[in-house]
């Protein structure tokens, strides 16, 4: 049963809450599809690389988009924000902007509608000229913050909002939420040239921070998977929350590398299952990178004596996906393979 809130607890609300809405000062326009693209193209609608997903729509939710707009359906509403120089940034409702970009500009094919199969293999310029207009009048309701809106209360709101759509993954709501030189390091060493070669990760997963992800498993788990309970996710959040302003970026930067050159070195594939896999299982990363940067620590000259048991199945037992996430098989597969690289098995 919660405690009885005091007239202070009341009072100490109060004031947060007053505070807290101060910093969010909005109004509510509504912008007419074809003054939207026209603003877009001239970069006066713009999306902000700091903490934006690419354009990863795929074709078949493009199509369902338009498809709702030419129907009529309400669309959720969108966010932007003034910026000092007057132009607007969009905090969410970027993949919606960008189709409709690609389709005025006729690159947009519409397939496998649900409703208007008529419309099948459909471009813009297709449209009956009436329905072009009705379209290109339609107008997007936009809740346009002011320009003191923080970049704080920004990011909050786009964590918060992405929930519709192709809803932003764990890595795309992190890179959203945290900005600095943390987030910056991570995505240079996710850049490693070595690092690309030997962990493939397929240009869609790219567009989704797959290859920050992993740079980042690494890290939260060398340096504190013992304390790892049951979430990922939440795991590296905390991670990042703690180191994010507070890093020894010389000692990472070494560790990393130390790391790569390792695994280049002495697994004949890398982090790859076979020669030709052209992706990288995050348990099977996780079980290398943490288990070689362990060793590492311990041994920094380390000369493995044999690397046969990377084909063995003990090995394929820690690293199958069914072997994921309880804390003791983080634990198993990591110090499997540095105590299999320190001979001490």
């Amino acid at each position: 049963m919660n405690k009885r809130k005091t007239p202070a607890d009341i009072k100490n609300a109060e004031i947060q809450i007053k505070n807290l809405r101060k910093e969010i000062d909005y109004d509510t326009r509504d912008y007419s599809i074809d003054f939207l693209v026209q603003q877009f193209r001239d970069d006066e609608f713009y999306i902000p690389d700091e903490y934006q997903r690419k354009y990863i729509w795929k074709e078949d939710d493009k199509t369902r988009f338009i498809e709702s707009i030419i129907l009529g359906l309400p669309i959720p509403f969108m966010f932007f924000s003034d910026t000092d120089d007057g132009r607007c940034e969009i905090i969410d409702g970027a993949q919606r902007t960008q189709t409709l970009v690609e389709f005025l500009d006729n690159d947009l094919i519409l397939n496998n509608l649900k409703k208007l199969t008529s419309l099948e293999g459909f471009k813009y310029n297709d449209l009956p000229e009436y329905f072009r207009r009705k379209l290109n009048k339609t107008t997007m309701r936009i809740i346009v913050l002011s320009d003191e809106t923080t970049l704080e209360i920004r990011q909050e709101i786009f964590n918060r909002i992405n929930t519709t759509g192709v809803r932003a993954n764990p890595s795309e709501i992190r890179r959203g939420s945290y900005t600095g030189r943390f987030m910056d390091f991570l995505k240079e060493c996710a850049n490693n040239d070595k690092f690309k070669t030997i962990c493939p990760v397929s240009e869609n997963s790219k567009k989704r921070y797959d290859d920050l992800e992993l740079v980042l498993r690494f890290f939260a788990f060398l340096n504190n998977y013992q304390n790892f309970k049951h979430r990922v996710d939440e795991f590296l959040d905390d991670y990042v929350e703690t180191v994010k302003d507070n890093f020894d970026e010389e000692k990472f930067k070494l560790e990393f590398e130390r790391m790569v050159d390792f695994v280049d070195k002495y697994f004949e594939n890398g982090f790859r299952k076979t020669k030709t896999s052209k992706s990288t299982p995050r348990v099977r990363f996780e079980a290398i990178a943490v288990g070689v940067g362990l060793a590492l620590r311990e041994n920094p000259n380390l000369i493995p004596d044999s690397m046969d048991w990377i084909k063995g199945e003990e090995f394929k037992k820690h690293t199958t996906t069914h072997a994921s996430n309880s804390p003791a098989r983080v634990k198993g597969r990591v110090e499997y393979v540095k105590e299999m690289l320190l001979n001490k098995r």
